[in-house]
């Protein structure tokens, strides 16, 4: 890493979206799923736990994806440099400490920022340390089985709790405060098992993510306009065939498709993902585009389409989730393994398999216009 940075020359904070994958150290498959996941995580910092999930994931990480710096990086940064900056009192310090030492190692050694819109870490500021909570064997145990470890779980437990204080001062326990410790030592055991049950069905390993679980529909842009509060973004109204009527979607193209070219067409759309606030706007939905580093252009869905119609991967015509769990990272997982063909169609490859073809009920190929070998999302 060291070798790399001494041969980087940083980049205006204003030229950060011209920043080329090339210009980094090849990602690992693992290291590309991480970038793809907290690039698309970064749009969502208006929710405290996409920020906390970016700041537990630097907790062992010295950038983004590991110990070397990625394109990633800075698409982050740009997105939580204005969020980080507000950032004053000793609990958002303490908070967002990981958050706030990236920040700050990115802006010395990748990015070039004006002095008025750096970073300003307090190295004087007082904040707790930062400690790992532990709970004891019987509160976890109590905690799992839905109670409070520091209460009796009922009168019984307290009854068999006097018993035995009656016990130490020499008082033989009664009929009654023998079958209440009784009924407490079972209850206590059963809670024990309940406890076991619910932890072996959590471990218990969960379906992989596949694109079966993505609600992939045809949308129709009835009208697009610029952004009030962000110069790289279009809000446009999609027609997904809801019964609610259409979606108001925020798309960063504004550098790469003309306003006229958003007008009244149809694209695909990615219709589950958790809605998103972005620049006070809620977007409610993804338009689906395939680019590579200088082209970004749409997905087109086939002719005839109407908005609503199904979109879906050959051998995964599945129901998609209503909304996906971003926790689940079912997009990050699959979507690195979205591309075109030289005929400009648009598959899924899983490792080892033929990849398969975006297509409707009917089979028909959804394509795009130029780009082979595109990344699409």
């Amino acid at each position: 890493m060291a070798s790399f940075l001494s041969k980087f020359t940083k980049l205006p904070l204003k030229d950060v979206s011209k920043a080329l994958d090339s210009a980094f150290p090849e990602l690992s498959n693992e290291g590309k799923a991480l970038a793809s996941q907290f690039q698309t995580l970064s749009t969502r910092f208006s929710e405290p736990e996409s920020l906390e999930t970016l700041n537990t994931n630097l907790k062992n990480k010295t950038f983004v994806t590991g110990n070397t710096p990625a394109k990633a990086d800075l698409d982050v940064f740009v997105n939580v440099l204005p969020i980080a900056s507000q950032w004053k009192s000793a609990e958002e310090l303490a908070k967002f400490r990981h958050i706030l030492r990236w920040t700050d190692l990115v802006q010395n050694v990748l990015v070039e920022v004006p002095a008025e819109e750096s970073l300003k870490v307090n190295l004087d500021a007082e904040v707790p340390r930062e400690i790992k909570e532990k709970k004891k064997p019987a509160a976890a145990a109590a905690a799992a089985a839905g109670g409070k470890a520091a209460e009796p779980a009922s009168k019984k437990e307290v009854a068999a709790d006097e018993s035995k204080k009656a016990a130490g001062k020499g008082q033989a326990p009664t009929e009654e405060e023998k079958k209440a410790k009784a009924e407490a030592a079972k209850a206590k055991k059963e809670a024990k098992a309940k406890a076991k049950a619910e932890q072996q069905a959590k471990q218990a390993p969960a379906a992989p993510p596949t694109p079966g679980m993505i609600d992939f529909r045809v949308g129709f842009i009835q009208k697009a306009v610029k952004h009030p509060n962000a110069d790289s973004l279009y809000m446009s109204t999609i027609d997904m065939g809801d019964e609610e009527g259409p979606r108001t979607v925020c798309s960063g193209l504004v550098k790469y498709i003309p306003l006229e070219d958003m007008q009244e067409r149809y694209v695909v759309c990615v219709a589950n993902l958790k809605p998103v606030t972005m620049r006070g706007v809620k977007s409610c939905a993804m338009v689906l585009c395939a680019s590579n580093e200088e082209t970004v252009e749409f997905v087109n869905p086939p002719a005839g389409s109407k908005p609503g119609d199904k979109i879906f991967f050959e051998g995964f015509n599945s129901e998609p989730e209503k909304q996906l769990n971003p926790k689940k990272k079912v997009w990050e997982t699959v979507q690195p393994g979205f591309s075109t063909t030289e005929n400009f169609e648009v598959t899924y490859t899983e490792e080892g398999k033929a990849p398969a073809k975006l297509v409707n009920a009917k089979g028909e190929l959804c394509k795009n216009s130029t780009i082979v070998k595109a990344d699409v999302k």
